[in-house]
């Protein structure tokens, strides 16, 4: 960190929301030249601390100082004035609008009678490249995957002179190739002066990027501590308290001699199409029971349409997609009914209906059948409300009460929720889509042993992730998917994280890259 007036300062910083303290008294500095690491458990106060920087919320009490002049509060255009950019975790682009247009928002006087478009383009498509941050800037937003849209909120944030960068999980869609180029890119920032807060859950990238490790633990500031004092077991502590026990994945369930088996999942040879784009191309998949398959891939590459088709909210244009040998269609109630548990991608939109209470979510998928309703219509509130306290009790959803607005649960604890909702009906099939995307240590590897002990009693797991590390501590099998094409599912063992990274940028074609794996 270099010496003088420091790029940030927050000084005695609170915030409540009703009875909830989710900010404590804190104070914290950030150096000119400095990457600045915000550890904590899902809410823990890291992002409301970071929405007070970046003018989303007004604290109760405290200041914030940015290059020795104190900032308006409550206000992001005076924040993004003084040159704070922010990548929030949940984003906020506008869906009907293209990914140009969204990086421009703001950046171009009301008053221009022509807006510099094609500069704008040459810029972005130079950050882009630089960062290797593909997108296209002509795609309309609400055609992206989770994926790319993340990455049009790093550039967006990036097209601006930000002397500030706040950065919310930012390479939680980057093979690890990726992330290592983003890193040497932003080192390179750094060495420019510019100051940045780095939040992650991953403690390998926060020890390999960071100069200063930051902990938050129920509101307060647990610790302040140079990166080079630090390792993964001490952050795990300091942020939950307690020592991290990662569940081991026990040997898959072996077929009885002569038995036959009848796949939970098969994908047989599907086409998928969106127009002139070909999504998909001759994908073929199984999954059989007890056993958890993996698909690997950068965001952007099929993985969403291939949830999509085992979720029942797509048909393929060509092939077919079983479940214990029976086919089904674009019908979420028939995927359903087949004993199909979907986690989705996006909890957010997806999984939960945010203004809802945390007791008719806990119930969503199944509030028209016993127990819960009467004669398919009338519903049993007793009947939801018993089932919503024993998810909530089994799955450690930390709430003021089942009749809480799920909206106001952290990203953690809404995945607890969507995990109590499919387990506890015992599913055969499970959708696993980004299970821990964005979530701490702990919650991580209390949602993996859920997972292995589903698999364990004879349910089949499907997992798509971008995350290698859990790849490798769940599969039994990992496909890989690069430009809509899926390569055969190969046992974990014959890949390395080398490998797996090379095959899923494409710089290695599937069978290559096994092969030099083993």
């Amino acid at each position: 960190m270099t010496m003088g007036e420091p790029a940030l300062r927050l000084t005695g910083i609170s915030k409540r929301f009703g009875a909830l303290l989710a900010n404590d008294d804190i104070s914290l500095e950030l150096g000119r030249g400095e990457v600045l690491a915000l550890l904590g458990e899902n809410g823990a106060g890291k992002s409301t601390l970071v929405s007070i920087l970046f003018g989303d919320y007004r604290p109760d009490t405290g200041s914030v100082e940015v290059f020795g002049r104190k900032l308006e509060p409550g206000d992001p255009a005076a924040a993004l004035a003084v040159g704070i950019g922010m990548v929030h975790q949940h984003f906020t682009l506008a869906d009907n609008l293209d990914v140009l247009d969204n990086v421009l928002i703001g950046t171009e006087p009301w008053w221009r009678p022509m807006s510099r478009r094609a500069a704008a383009r040459a810029r972005l498509l130079e950050l882009s490249e630089r960062f290797g941050l593909q997108v296209d800037p002509s795609a309309r937003v609400g055609d992206l995957s989770i994926g790319e849209k993340q990455r049009v909120e790093i550039l967006k944030a990036l097209y601006r002179d930000t002397r500030i960068l706040i950065l919310d999980e930012p390479t939680a869609v980057l093979a690890p190739q990726e992330s290592v180029q983003l890193f040497a890119t932003l080192r390179a920032f750094v060495e420019a002066g510019l100051s940045i807060i780095f939040i992650s859950h991953k403690l390998g990238e926060v020890l390999a990027v960071s100069d200063r490790i930051a902990v938050l633990r129920q509101g307060r500031l647990e610790a302040v501590l140079p990166t080079h004092q630090a390792d993964a077991a001490t952050l795990s502590m300091l942020m939950v308290g307690r020592s991290i026990e990662r569940p081991v994945r026990p040997a898959p369930m072996q077929p009885v001699a002569g038995q036959v088996v009848v796949p939970a999942l098969s994908v047989d040879r599907v086409d998928v199409r969106e127009g002139a784009r070909q999504r998909l191309r001759s994908v073929s998949l199984v999954v059989n029971p007890g056993e958890i398959v993996a698909i690997a891939g950068i965001a952007g590459n099929g993985q969403q349409a291939i949830a999509e088709l085992v979720c029942g909210l797509r048909s393929p244009d060509a092939g077919t997609v079983s479940v214990e040998g029976k086919e089904l269609g674009a019908d979420p109630i028939d995927w359903i009914r087949a004993g199909v548990g979907r986690i989705p991608e996006d909890r957010q939109h997806l999984g939960v209906i945010a203004a809802a209470s945390i007791a008719e979510n806990a119930v969503a998928e199944h509030y028209r059948e016993p127990p819960y309703a009467r004669g398919g219509w009338r519903v049993d509130r007793r009947a939801i409300d018993q089932a919503a306290t024993r998810i909530v009790a089994d799955y450690d959803v930390r709430c003021r009460d089942i009749g809480q607005a799920t909206s106001q649960l952290s990203g953690g604890n809404i995945q607890k929720l969507l995990l109590g909702r499919v387990l506890s009906r015992h599913p055969r099939l499970i959708i696993a889509d980004q299970p821990t995307w964005g979530l701490d240590v702990g919650a991580i590897a209390w949602i993996h042993a859920r997972l292995m002990s589903a698999a364990a009693q004879g349910a089949a797991v499907l997992l798509i992730s971008e995350e290698l590390d859990e790849i490798f501590a769940l599969a039994d099998r990992v496909s890989v998917i690069s430009q809509g094409q899926l390569s055969p599912a190969l046992p974990v063992a014959q890949w390395t994280i080398q490998s797996l990274g090379l095959a899923m940028t494409g710089s290695l074609k599937h069978e290559q890259a096994a092969s030099d794996a083993t």
